[in-house]
């Protein structure tokens, strides 16, 4: 975003656009998450997992987001890299009802957390702990604890109970979410 753009979104008359990579692995709950951000007279009524990617559009916050579905099955997660430059925030997708596949989900976070075009860079990252209103769901604070989010020291990060059926916890995450791309893109107003 120049210069201009920037200026434009900050007096109000523009807005801006961002890429975000909603990740996570298969079964998660990633395409049913971005279904419920849509608008409602957008939604689908069935939604059906990404093969390889798909590209969908939300706003929130005077942000509108270029989220990049990206498959979680095993064969299309080396998909997830291709994304990693162009990307200005991640959200992962964590099943915090299936406790045997969080180890799984900590090695794909630490991997997309060490490669090259995202170590170093400030890509706010926003988990949610998704079915959350499943039988022997854990805790946000757990998940958290199980993907090794306190060792995260270089971006922000905010772990947020979800439920995708029901948009349960959206809201609140995609606020944070905002808030913190807008914050680290906009001049700061002293009026």
């Amino acid at each position: 975003m120049g210069l201009l753009d920037k200026l434009s979104v900050w007096l109000g008359r523009g807005r801006a656009e961002l890429t975000v990579l909603v990740l996570g692995l298969d079964n998660s709950g990633k395409s049913t998450l971005l279904n419920a951000l849509r608008p409602p007279e957008q939604r689908a009524q069935h939604t059906t997992p990404t093969v390889a990617q798909q590209l969908d559009h939300f706003q929130s916050g005077g942000i509108s987001f270029s989220a990049w579905d990206v498959s979680g099955a095993p064969r299309h997660r080396a998909l997830w890299e291709r994304h990693y430059r162009r990307a200005h925030a991640v959200i992962f997708v964590v099943d915090s009802a299936d406790h045997l596949r969080l180890v799984v989900a900590r090695e794909e976070l630490e991997l997309l957390l060490a490669h090259p075009d995202m170590f170093g860079r400030r890509v706010p990252l926003l988990v949610f702990a998704n079915k959350s209103d499943a039988p022997h769901a854990l805790a946000p604070m757990q998940v958290a604890a199980a993907l090794g989010l306190e060792r995260i020291v270089e971006k922000p990060w905010h772990i947020g109970a979800s439920c995708a059926l029901s948009g349960a916890g959206l809201a609140d995450g995609v606020a944070w979410l905002a808030r913190q791309l807008r914050d680290a893109r906009l001049p700061v107003s002293h009026s």
